[in-house]
């Protein structure tokens, strides 16, 4: 799909989309909760509808009508042998990989070729140490075997969704573990999502610092939740009004554990100067803090060094995306420096990277100068109605084709 954006001043209001890390955890302990629970505000993305294809595979009974999904639990002993297709999502990947060790039964986990190629090395590891077979090959990944209670020393710098991964099972375990966090520890604030909502589920956990303890024998509860509204995605509306714009962003709760709404705090300072900003903790801003740095005045952002294993080489594809705005960037082993300039119109389509944060980033810039992006149904990955959404903010929006 190409979108061509001509330049446009946004405004009104938009309501922020449901958050997709609650939704992803909120499904996963509904799944394995006892009972029926209500799940609202869960949308009709590809990475959600990967969570729930492969809970429905595992014996979830999910309807999804609307933006509400009715789940009734898995009988983990009932699982049987199962394929679970992950498309592009990484959270489904990570976050159902323990699960699939709950049963002992064999689970193969497919995907798509950037998603299978994404870094997994922790639960190689640990299913070496737990006698789990382990086969991955270019299009596949097999596992064949249960996870155990005990101690687990986890790098806390590659991702936090494997840590968030083994919380959701080891509390269904015949004992107690502990998950150490081994530093540095980066993405905080998603462990802490995934404890908020095991929390609404029934399930307790206590985390101090880079400990985890748990206690095994719990059991999860139904429960009815509605997802607040997502700071990461909200932030590409009111990355606007530093783009000329006057947009209104509501469905946000000011007291929300997601660490995307440091977007509030960096897109200030980025106004008034030309900051150092850590992505460590928030990677998924990445993109939209960089092409707010393009229209004001530059900046270096650390902690880069994650945003090379998402669904592109983020740093390296806002780079080039920028270049054809006449924006220079320096990139460097973790970090990347935005140098200040004038936007100008881009001569050449730009390239969506098959990453749905690269797409929204370039369609903010684009309300500035106008442009073509090619590859935009990347969206779809979160935000499917994102340039519906566009529209309604007066901005000029034409979708005219599909990417052969």
């Amino acid at each position: 799909m190409n979108v061509k954006i001509g330049p446009s001043s946004a405004l009104g209001t938009v309501f922020a989309p449901p958050s997709k890390s609650f939704a992803h955890r909120a499904l996963i302990c509904a799944a394995l909760a006892n009972g029926t629970s209500i799940i609202k505000g869960v949308s009709r993305s590809q990475d959600m509808l990967a969570t729930i294809d492969c809970l429905k595979a595992l014996g979830a009974q999910i309807s999804h009508i609307g933006d509400t999904c009715t789940v009734r639990g898995i009988h983990t002993e009932n699982i049987t042998e199962a394929t679970l297709d992950c498309r592009e999502c990484g959270s489904t990947l990570r976050f159902l990989m323990p699960l699939a060790m709950l049963s002992g039964k064999k689970t193969t986990f497919t995907g798509s070729k950037i998603l299978l190629s994404r870094p997994l090395s922790v639960y190689e590891d640990l299913c070496k140490q737990n006698g789990v077979e382990y086969i991955r090959s270019d299009n596949a990944i097999m596992i064949n075997g249960k996870l155990k209670f005990g101690h687990y020393s986890i790098p806390g710098n590659i991702s936090s969704q494997f840590i968030s991964g083994l919380l959701f099972v080891l509390p269904l375990l015949d004992g107690d573990s502990v998950i150490e966090i081994l530093p540095p520890l980066e993405s905080v604030p998603y462990i802490d999502i995934t404890i908020d909502v095991l929390n609404r589920f029934g399930v307790n956990t206590v985390r101090k610092n880079n400990i985890i303890n748990i206690c095994g024998r719990q059991k999860y509860r139904s429960a009815d939740i509605t997802v607040e509204g997502d700071y990461s995605n909200a932030a590409f509306f009111e990355a606007l009004n530093y783009a000329g714009g006057n947009v209104t962003v509501s469905g946000l709760d000011p007291e929300s554990l997601q660490g995307d709404k440091a977007y509030m705090d960096y897109f200030r300072r980025l106004n008034e100067g030309a900051p150092t900003l850590d992505l460590s903790h928030c990677p998924d801003l990445g993109p939209v803090c960089m092409a707010v740095a393009a229209v004001q005045n530059g900046a270096v952002f650390t902690g880069t060094e994650r945003l090379k294993i998402k669904e592109s080489d983020r740093c390296a594809a806002m780079a080039e995306e920028l270049f054809k705005f006449g924006i220079r960037s320096e990139i460097g082993e973790n970090s990347m420096r935005i140098f200040p300039s004038t936007l100008k119109t881009p001569e050449a389509p730009l390239n969506g990277h098959n990453d749905h944060r690269i797409v929204m980033a370039m369609a903010v810039l684009s309300t500035v100068t106008g442009g073509i992006i090619e590859g935009a149904e990347a969206v779809n990955k979160s935000f499917p109605n994102f340039f519906e959404e566009f529209k309604r903010l007066n901005i000029e929006v034409n979708v005219y084709g599909m990417d052969k």
